[in-house]
């Protein structure tokens, strides 16, 4: 099912590191590179669309949809991992002449933000995180069942309800574009590989973030936002990046789930706005 004639995810399309490369961009001045989450039917323009508008009055806003999701080309022979993830986002970088950037993360955004700090320090000038793994924890439940995804309206909206501490946050337009950016071929290939396939019940698997002790080699200043109530992401993987960081600053929202920037949008425009200037 082709989707991207109609689809909102939909943006302009440049070449990074060799793909065809799905991105939204907005405004002018600093440059500010938004990265998604992982899941089904995610896209840079679904995590960010509700806060581009603000933050393009100051920023020049790019929102790349990186490789395995999205719109952003697929190979049928692609093999995921963060150092292909580094490389796209690199890649787009340098295809949009950004030499260096904020970068703004939720979920594997974020994670792939500190991986490009680890190993690109000079390209990142300053990165929010939200709802970000660091260290090791255990599988949740919610991610587990992500795992075995199948397309359909009825199963988006069950694993969608997941995300947020309330669930009202989601709507049936939300449901319905998800879904459809989920019918792509190879959609799900990159999510399972940033999470273990679920063992039998009972049996605990351990989900990998960048290890705590690669976070103090982290030079960037850091603005750590996490919600308490977080079930995809536990909040002590927030504290974790928060202690270890040297120059990392902690905001925690109750009765807040995975997605800051959606359930506490104004606050999360007002903190991040802040700190990026």
């Amino acid at each position: 099912m082709d989707t991207s004639a109609r689809h909102p995810a939909v943006g302009k399309t440049v070449e990074a590191n060799g793909l065809r490369t799905n991105y939204h961009e907005a405004g002018d001045g600093p440059p500010v590179i938004f990265l998604h989450g992982s899941g089904a039917g995610v896209s840079g323009w679904e995590n960010w669309h509700g806060v581009m508008p603000a933050f393009a009055r100051r920023h020049r806003v790019l929102v790349p949809d990186i490789v395995g999701f999205g719109f952003t080309e697929r190979q049928p022979d692609a093999r995921y991992n963060i150092k292909v993830w580094v490389q796209h986002l690199l890649g787009f970088m340098d295809a949009m002449n950004v030499q260096q950037a904020d970068l703004v993360g939720n979920s594997f955004g974020g994670a792939l933000a500190l991986a490009v700090a680890l190993r690109n320090g000079h390209r990142v000038r300053r990165m929010v995180l939200m709802g970000t793994p660091a260290g090791e924890f255990e599988q949740r439940a919610s991610s587990a069942r992500s795992w075995y995804y199948q397309p359909s309206l009825e199963s988006m909206a069950e694993l969608l309800r997941t995300f947020p501490y309330d669930p009202a946050v989601i709507t049936d337009e939300m449901v319905r574009l998800r879904h459809e950016v989920s019918l792509q071929a190879g959609g799900m290939d990159a999510y399972r590989k940033l999470f273990p396939e679920p063992g039998q019940a009972g049996e605990v698997k351990m989900v990998k973030g960048i290890p705590e002790r690669d976070l103090e080699s982290i030079a960037a200043p850091v603005l750590v936002l996490h919600g308490r109530d977080d079930q995809r992401v536990p909040v002590e993987c927030g504290l974790r990046i928060a202690r270890r960081c040297p120059r990392a600053d902690l905001l925690m929202f109750g009765q807040c789930g995975h997605w800051v920037q959606i359930e506490r949008q104004d606050a999360f425009v007002q903190s991040a706005m802040s700190f990026l200037a």
